[in-house]
């Protein structure tokens, strides 16, 4: 078992500890929406320095946004939306009962 055991109970007392469940969420959201911009911007063969120039951004900004190292704002990926000229489409949906 080892490092693997050592990091699944590490694991398991971390996300037993209060917020912890809400902070994954939104890292794992953070993480899915910039992979989306990423392979937009890349499907059109841009740079980040073109996306951030057509969106108002530095490109570091785009780079941290992409990597998931940034919660967006709505007037963020509004941004973000019209430079790759794409609509954004914001929803709640059921959650998986498997989940």
């Amino acid at each position: 078992m080892g490092e693997r055991g050592d990091w699944a109970a590490m694991r398991e007392r971390r996300m037993a500890e209060p917020g912890a469940a809400e902070a994954y969420d939104a890292a794992r959201l953070a993480f899915e929406l910039g992979r989306a911009v990423r392979e937009l911007r890349e499907r059109r063969g841009w740079s980040q320095a073109q996306l951030a120039k057509g969106s108002g951004m530095t490109q570091s900004a785009v780079a941290r946004f992409e990597a998931g190292g940034t919660v967006p704002t709505l007037p963020v990926l509004e941004r973000l939306a019209a430079a790759l000229d794409v609509s954004l489409s914001v929803s709640f949906e059921p959650r998986d009962a498997a989940a």
